[in-house]
């Protein structure tokens, strides 16, 4: 708890937004002055009280005036917290936003294996809940818990110097009792918190389950069953929340026994003082009122902790998160890559996921600028890997990955992915617009330009054709599109992006024969001119390719020219041999699909 209020306090102290410091200042001094009016102000009544019973009620102005002190004190005391919330409401927007996009760009930072680890919506959480703490721990930390402890330490001495040390030690006697049993029984409760918590948690995934299987529950005539298991659920929760209240029940008439005690003993006490001639009937109402302020703010106190303590706990999630390092990382001395012709050299690399058995094992291939690579084989060989390894998502273990003679590893990830153009298997969109996809491979392009690259990726009819045209929503991951209108989009990104070097993932492979031969047309437009690497399970798409690789168990088993490959009676010739066979006997939509599995 200590290390995450730590960083948190580094984390404030990092942003340099104008006027911050001295807003937090100004809200602390606020707080501050707060709090002393707030302990003075029943001096003032007393003072007044005193001073009337004293004239035997004669003089009436001194008390009037005491009266108005005691009114305007307790009036800055209360306005304060409201203009400091409203200062310092900027401070915890800013700090907000400056830990959530800092942790939104360290995840993006993150190496793929990271990602692959992850679940997605567990990561939302986790960035959603530490922002929400940081807001949370300011707020109650700092202007709850630590003004409170303030509060209690000027009243502690201003009712010793003022009384002596009696009312002090009740008064503190009373705070620590009342904190140890909030304490207590708010640890106590939490545990009965959880199983109600999962009580409903099961109560409702009961509900929610049966009732998308109606058809099922009305088929084996099993209403009475569901409802019988929906029953047993919703009782459990039942009872768990019945013990629930019960505890906060026992937790607030332990707190008010406690408050009353300290109430009972200070009046006492002080009604000795009177008798005696040590105090004045002002002075007992100013005592009961330090307490009764003291009071205010820690009725709230096992919330606060109870809360705290998740917060803290949501917060070091988030710190974790932030110490994650990236498996990948730029070079201290790395440079932006610069690319000549688009050459690609894979000298005898080897990369191994430590997850499985096989990976790639001494692979080495060279192509020229403008050269058209195909790369194929078996599901498992090591496709996708080799391609990855060129994006940089992994470095290799063994060898070297250069581009126009620049190993990878010495140049900026960013420059290198850049200089890469990729259409996958599955095409993924944005909830955007389909400009704002296509514009994604470079966002500063003109219109023109992104209508050209649509044009020659065969897709400026349909977006012309629709109501909304280039302002049309995609949906979701682009499901509102059909799969070769996706398929075309990531050409016309990659064709938009203009790189030197294109990749080609299986990019035809999920569609049917007569939607891939206008994809592959579009794919024949956007590879002219570049250095082209195509991973393909239909071998007809890459008969003309410059040089074909067949990869089997991470190994290069075989290279060549169709021609070549086909006379060497290998592997591929007869990965060639059973397609061919199957779409004599299917046609080419029934053609095998190999996924690449790497």
């Amino acid at each position: 708890m200590l290390k995450a209020f730590e960083r948190l306090i580094k984390t404030i102290a990092a942003i340099d937004t104008p006027g911050l410091r001295w807003k937090v200042a100004a809200a602390l001094l606020l707080t501050i002055a707060s709090k002393v009016a707030a302990v003075w102000a029943p001096f003032a009544l007393a003072d007044g009280i005193n001073g009337l019973t004293e004239a035997g009620g004669l003089i009436l102005a001194p008390f009037l005036l005491a009266v108005s002190l005691w009114g305007l004190a307790r009036l800055f005391a209360n306005i304060t917290p409201q203009a400091r919330d409203a200062l310092f409401a900027s401070v915890s927007e800013q700090a907000q936003r400056h830990l959530g996009v800092a942790a939104f760009r360290h995840i993006h930072s993150l190496s793929v294996r990271f990602h692959q680890t992850k679940r997605t919506g567990g990561l939302q959480r986790v960035l959603e809940r530490g922002t929400r703490a940081l807001d949370f721990l300011l707020r109650f930390l700092f202007f709850t818990i630590v003004p409170t402890l303030f509060e209690l330490v000027l009243a502690g001495i201003a009712l010793t110097l003022a009384y002596g040390p009696v009312f002090s030690a009740i008064t503190l006697a009373t705070i620590l009792l009342y904190s140890f049993v909030t304490f207590t029984i708010t640890d106590w409760r939490a545990s009965h918190r959880r199983t109600m918590n999962e009580a409903d948690q099961e109560a409702n995934a009961r509900a929610v389950d049966s009732l998308l299987n109606y058809e099922t529950v009305k088929a084996f005539a099993a209403e009475e069953i569901e409802v019988a298991r929906f029953d047993r659920a919703v009782g459990a929760y039942a009872r768990a929340a019945a013990t629930s209240s019960q505890s906060l029940a026992l937790l607030n008439a332990a707190q008010g026994l406690i408050m009353t005690f300290g109430l009972v003993a200070v009046a006492g006490f002080a009604g000795n003082e009177i008798v005696n001639g040590r105090m004045g009937v002002g002075d007992v109402m100013a005592v009961i009122l330090i307490l009764t302020n003291l009071y205010q703010p820690l009725n709230i106190l096992g919330f606060a902790y109870r809360e705290i303590k998740q917060a803290s706990v949501d917060m070091e999630k988030l710190f974790a998160l932030f110490d994650q390092k990236p498996d990948v990382s730029d070079a201290a001395d790395a440079e932006p890559i610069a690319v000549k012709g688009g050459s690609v050299s894979f000298k005898g690399v080897s990369f191994a996921f430590s997850e499985r058995a096989n990976g790639l094992t001494g692979v080495s291939f060279h192509a020229e600028p403008g050269e058209s690579i195909a790369i194929v084989g078996p599901s498992g060989a090591g496709k996708s890997t080799l391609m990855r390894l060129l994006f940089r998502f992994y470095d290799p273990t063994t060898g070297a990955i250069e581009i126009d003679g620049q190993d990878l590893r010495s140049v900026t990830q960013s420059s290198l992915r850049k200089a890469i153009g990729l259409v996958p298997q599955d095409v993924v969109l944005f909830n955007d617009t389909i400009e704002a996809n296509i514009a994604y491979g470079k966002p500063e392009a003109d219109h023109e330009a992104i209508r050209e690259a649509a044009r020659k990726a065969q897709l400026l009819d349909f977006i012309e054709s629709l109501p909304l045209g280039w302002k049309t929503k995609v949906g979701e991951r682009g499901l509102k599109l059909s799969g070769g209108e996706r398929q075309r989009m990531g050409i016309a990104r990659a064709i938009l992006k203009d790189p030197a070097i294109l990749v080609l993932d299986e990019a035809t492979s999920a569609l049917d024969s007569g939607t891939e031969a206008e994809v592959q047309a579009a794919l024949e437009a956007a590879a002219a001119g570049r250095t082209t690497l195509v991973i393909a399970h239909r071998l007809s798409t890459i008969a003309q390719a410059d040089q074909i690789l067949v990869l089997a168990q991470g190994e290069i088993v075989e290279h060549g020219r169709h021609d070549q490959l086909l006379a060497a009676s290998g592997l591929y010739a007869e990965m060639w041999a059973r397609q061919s066979g199957a779409e004599e006997q299917t046609g080419p939509e029934a053609l095998p699909i190999m996924a690449d599995g790497s």
